[in-house]
């Protein structure tokens, strides 16, 4: 058996997310609220993943649909629809899932390396591949995605004019 030697793929709490037919999870200790997709304010010239910005207690936060950025097909926006509210990288911002399921814990035994994939896929944001009795759930690295260049422009869309 392949034995993980990054520390980072040490075990903890996760939140399970959905996106299409598959489960994600990201560190449960970046989650701040879980809440139902409410209307966004539209901002111009940000890419078709970045839905706008909404007022959460004086605080405006980028949502961000991350059905539309991985390319998971026309996304629908209904009463199940999800927005979590995130802390990541001295930000507030709201990722728009398909649904949240559960909060596990995953100990290091029961995560794998991300598999490589060459230059066809970017697994950069791939932390590892947790598993739970037959379940595969994708552990993101939800700051590494939310920090990345293309991601600066969420950053751009929440600052004052």
């Amino acid at each position: 058996m392949e034995q993980i030697k990054n520390s980072s793929h040490a075990g903890g709490e996760y939140l399970v997310f959905t996106l299409g037919q598959e489960e994600y999870g990201i560190d449960i200790l970046k989650v701040q609220e879980i809440r139902g997709y409410d209307q966004v304010t539209g901002i111009a010239n940000t890419p078709s993943f970045i839905k706008g910005v909404i007022n959460l207690r004086g605080t405006i936060v980028p949502i961000v649909d991350l059905r539309i950025k991985f390319a998971l097909g026309e996304p629908s926006y209904d009463q199940f629809t999800v927005v979590i509210i995130l802390n990541v990288a001295k930000r507030v911002i709201g990722i728009v899932v398909d649904g949240v399921s559960d909060v596990i814990t995953l100990v290091s035994e029961q995560i794998r390396p991300a598999p490589e994939f060459g230059v066809t896929l970017n697994t950069e944001y791939i932390q590892g591949l947790g598993t739970l009795d037959e379940r595969m759930i994708i552990l993101a690295d939800i700051e590494k995605l939310l920090t990345s260049q293309d991601m600066q422009l969420a950053e751009e869309a929440a600052e004052p004019a």
